[in-house]
């Protein structure tokens, strides 16, 4: 287009002009039929001209009715490079290949690939398993791992993989009614997000409770936490876990954000919010804002619900500030249950492109920092960790476990299973699978009981596929996978193992002698608030404790 002559850029509209004029004057000396014709083109020329005065778009400006077609090619670009261009292995965000497997286990087919791998295993960055000349038998029942520290009355057996968040009005009714019956049928957990908990999540599967920043669900006309709500509300049967949501891996730092085109009456109750407005939640919490606040904050929580676990998300930031929140941990002894690290790449919720290409550590780094934080003073035996962002196969579940997790959750994946077409749309109410919508022309093509099944069986089977690779690393249950057994190609002829390639401390080194790379963050964290010491005031190991060797 941009190559055409100046004086061409105008032909397009001359032509249907003089189309229109000569069907017209075909239509009164021939036959009243090329009347059609000619209001045909009378309202393209109605439209080039429009083309040319308009102020918005220079584009159709210089290229009246042809810029129409630099439009159209635009908004199917998607579309044409998903089902055209891309090979099975460069999709983005999830592959052609993960896709297809995800698709296939949801409808029960046979999940297997012939002819060997597309991918280049000689590749830096490449990683695979270390394999046992003795393996295991694959488990017959689907393993879980105990969620409940020394204060929690009520523990629950969490499974391996589950549904992560994602709330009530970005998801859609028949969308959160699917996942929440797939989860009963197939006895795994289904994580409400921070939108609040709604009919639609009561259909008999075990819930966990999220609570953002806005307290939907749980909220004072003022936007505060309302302990009487919230006491209600946890006390229900299906609320098995209560999860505080302090950020997430899609936008880390930022609050969520629903469009007022998805803010209808029912959502709105559900929130407690105005309908038709854009709802942004907060990007703190107003009841704890210092490590200390906040370990406070989750024991009232776990009071509330009467012993309950309760855990924390979040995106991880900076080792310091994950030191300090360990330090109030110890200062209060108390802790939260579990704590559930999301990766950068994780992505249900919308965000501004500079948040979810630069902020946040990925997935891999924030839950290693974590694990070894935990460990380093002591804690992790108290504290079950959770491992969400882009998890969709069973080699992912058993990398997470590898890198310290001891369950995972998966989001994108579960919306693939319900139809899910990665048009990425979400954030539009335009979905087209009736997925993430609030219309309800466009919700009625979900069918519940079906995509329920669907969800069931793809959990099923990803879950079934981690046991069956931990049997074949020679490993009967999570807790026996250790950093040895995840190798990663450095280049075409090294190879390193996780344990190799990150540091491991052992079981509170952090509280008797910090080793050297972790001296300055241990220093500067303090359990009162989240900014780092300034280093004139970071000279000594805290807490000083009885035994502690000199540093």
């Amino acid at each position: 287009m941009t190559s055409l002559p100046y004086t061409a850029r105008y032909s397009a509209l001359a032509g249907v002009t003089a189309t229109a004029v000569l069907s017209g004057l075909l239509a009164a000396a021939v036959s009243p039929w090329w009347w059609v014709v000619s209001a045909t083109f009378a309202a393209l020329t109605g439209r080039g001209l429009y083309d040319v005065c308009q102020r918005r778009h220079a584009i159709l400006r210089s290229y009246p009715l042809l810029g129409h077609l630099r439009f159209a090619m635009e908004r199917i670009r998607p579309e044409i490079r998903q089902y055209f261009v891309e090979s099975s292995l460069d999709g983005r965000p999830f592959s052609r290949d993960v896709r297809s497997l995800v698709y296939q286990r949801a409808k029960g087919e046979a999940a297997q690939k012939a002819f060997g791998t597309e991918r280049d295993v000689y590749a830096t960055g490449h990683e695979f398993f270390v394999t046992s000349m003795a393996p295991e038998p694959v488990p017959d029942e689907p393993l879980t791992v105990r969620v409940g520290g020394p204060d929690c009355l009520q523990p629950y057996d969490m499974a391996l993989l589950n549904v992560s968040a994602m709330s009530f009005g970005a998801l859609s009714g028949p969308a959160i009614r699917a996942l929440n019956e797939g989860a009963l049928r197939g006895g795994f957990a289904h994580d409400t997000g921070e939108g609040g908990l709604s009919c639609h999540h009561l259909s008999g599967g075990d819930l966990i409770w999220q609570i953002g920043t806005g307290y939907f669900g749980c909220r004072t006309p003022e936007g505060r936490f309302d302990p009487e709500q919230f006491t209600v509300t946890a006390a229900l049967p299906n609320v098995k876990c209560v999860l505080l949501k302090l950020s997430q891996g899609a936008k880390p730092g930022m609050g969520g954000v629903l469009p007022a085109a998805k803010v209808n009456a029912e959502v709105a109750r559900v929130r407690g919010v105005v309908p038709g407005e854009t709802v942004v939640s907060p990007a703190w919490h107003p009841e704890c804002r210092t490590p200390r606040e906040l370990i406070r904050f989750v024991a009232r929580l776990r009071t509330l619900a009467r012993g309950k676990p309760v855990g924390i998300k979040l995106c991880v930031g900076s080792r310091h500030q994950v030191l300090a929140l360990c330090k109030a941990m110890l200062a209060e002894d108390s802790a939260p249950d579990f704590v559930v690290v999301d990766g950068a790449e994780g992505g249900t919720g919308a965000a501004p492109l500079e948040f979810t290409d630069h902020l946040g550590m990925p997935l891999t780094d924030g839950l290693i920092t974590l694990h070894n934080a935990l460990v380093g003073t002591g804690l992790r035996d108290r504290v079950t960790l959770g491992a969400s962002g882009k998890i969709a196969t069973g080699g992912d579940i058993v990398a997470r476990l590898v890198q310290g997790a001891d369950f995972t959750n998966s989001a994108r994946a579960m919306l693939l299973a319900l139809g899910c077409i990665q048009a990425q749309q979400c954030h539009s109410n335009a979905c087209p699978t009736g997925v993430a919508t609030q219309d309800p022309k466009r919700a009625r093509a979900l069918h519940v009981g079906d995509k329920a099944q669907r969800v069931r069986r793809f959990q099923q089977a990803t879950v079934h596929s981690a046991q069956q690779i931990m049997a074949t690393l020679g490993v009967r249950h999570p807790g026996e996978l250790h950093p040895n057994l995840l190798r990663r190609r450095l280049d075409s002829g090294l190879t390193r193992s996780y344990f190799e390639l990150y540091e491991w401390l052992d079981h509170g080194e952090l509280l008797a002698y910090p080793p050297p790379s972790w001296a300055v963050d241990w220093a500067q964290a303090d359990p009162d608030t989240f900014s780092p010491v300034p280093e004139y005031l970071a000279k000594t190991p805290w807490p000083a404790l009885p035994g502690d060797q000199p540093s």
